[in-house]
């Protein structure tokens, strides 16, 4: 499988990075077996997926816990994304090497901000009031970063939903980034205006994550009831579909997102291939992806995936679902935040 280097780096990362989200359980996505997990990681690794990506948030930790169970023995192969809450940064290193412990490994291939550091971001990841919900600042957080790298505790600094102007402030730290992970996909296509135009020109490495919007490109849905109300809580459904779960106010773009993943399917019979695996190749045609991130909770979804990392759709399927996805850009906006109403997005 095809790798490319994370910016001005040496970690090299697949076409491919598999999702952990799900790894440990938890209430998102429901319960994970070990069993299942151990599967997915070792033959990916065996088919040339190297990269993983986890958060301390996911699972309350047992994400990372699961996926350092099942990369015994298999460290050195794989490359390990762990991500921080905005919350924690005023203590990095407390943070990091907890991470370090559920892993069960002594040092991270790249460590990411999870959200940029302001109010709002900070808000969202404590509800215990007795946190300490001052705003630690992007100076600090960095600082602590720069440290853990020079000791070998990281080796690649990255952030992970943040903005243009948010980078920028980054890059006036002086510390080097060589990545930002943020959603990329056929119905979530905000970063396309000004974060990978700026991405490009400074040498920063883009991740995409949620490369089927959490299901809803696989086209297994046939209608927005169909889906969970967790999976359903984003700026392309409206609020009332989240049941309690959105919190962006907005009236949604369902009718045109099932637009697409009808037309979408059509396209993938004509070319014989799966709907899922449309919409990922979709993604890796893009330039300007080094990897997307992938959730694959049993070994024929992560089997299916990596077919669809072999595949080049040709130019003029890139531009039709360019082009039919088109509407749904329009309405949604380049806000890449599709969590909040676009006026208070946290990524700016």
């Amino acid at each position: 499988m095809k790798q490319t280097k994370l910016g001005q780096s040496n970690v090299h990362v697949s076409a491919m990075t598999v999702g952990c989200w799900a790894f440990g359980g938890g209430e998102y996505w429901g319960a994970q077996s070990q069993q299942d997990v151990d599967t997915v990681v070792h033959s990916a690794l065996d088919h040339g997926v190297n990269t993983f990506d986890t958060a301390e948030v996911y699972n309350a930790g047992e994400s990372e816990r699961s996926l350092g169970l099942a990369l015994k023995g298999r460290r050195d192969r794989a490359v390990i994304i762990s991500k921080i809450a905005p919350s924690n940064c005023h203590d990095v290193r407390k943070h990091c090497l907890a991470s370090l412990q559920r892993l069960g490994t002594d040092y991270l291939d790249v460590y990411m901000l999870h959200w940029p550091i302001n109010k709002l971001s900070v808000e969202h990841f404590t509800h215990d009031t007795t946190h300490d919900t001052t705003t630690p600042t992007i100076e600090s957080a960095y600082a602590q970063l720069a440290e853990l790298k020079s000791e070998g505790r990281i080796r690649a600094i990255g952030m992970s939903n943040f903005g243009r102007r948010q980078m920028q402030e980054v890059a006036a730290t002086g510390v080097p980034v060589d990545v930002n992970e943020l959603t990329y996909n056929i119905i979530s296509r905000a970063i396309e205006a000004e974060i990978v135009p700026y991405c490009t020109q400074n040498q920063i490495s883009i991740i995409g994550s949620m490369g089927l919007q959490q299901g809803v490109l696989s086209g297994k849905y046939r209608t927005p009831g169909e889906i969970r109300p967790h999976q359903a809580h984003s700026r392309h459904f409206p609020e009332h579909r989240g049941k309690g779960t959105s919190r962006h106010g907005e009236p949604g773009a369902e009718t045109e997102v099932f637009q697409v993943v009808s037309q979408l399917r059509e396209i993938a019979a004509r070319l014989r291939i799966e709907t899922a695996q449309l919409a990922i190749a979709w993604i890796l045609k893009k330039s300007f992806i080094a990897s997307t991130l992938v959730g694959s909770r049993n070994l024929e979804t992560l089997k299916s995936n990596i077919a669809a990392c072999e595949l080049q759709i040709p130019d003029e399927i890139e531009a039709e679902i360019d082009r039919l996805s088109q509407p749904v850009l329009a309405l949604l906006g380049n806000s890449p935040d599709y969590y909040e109403h676009s006026s208070k997005s946290r990524i700016y």
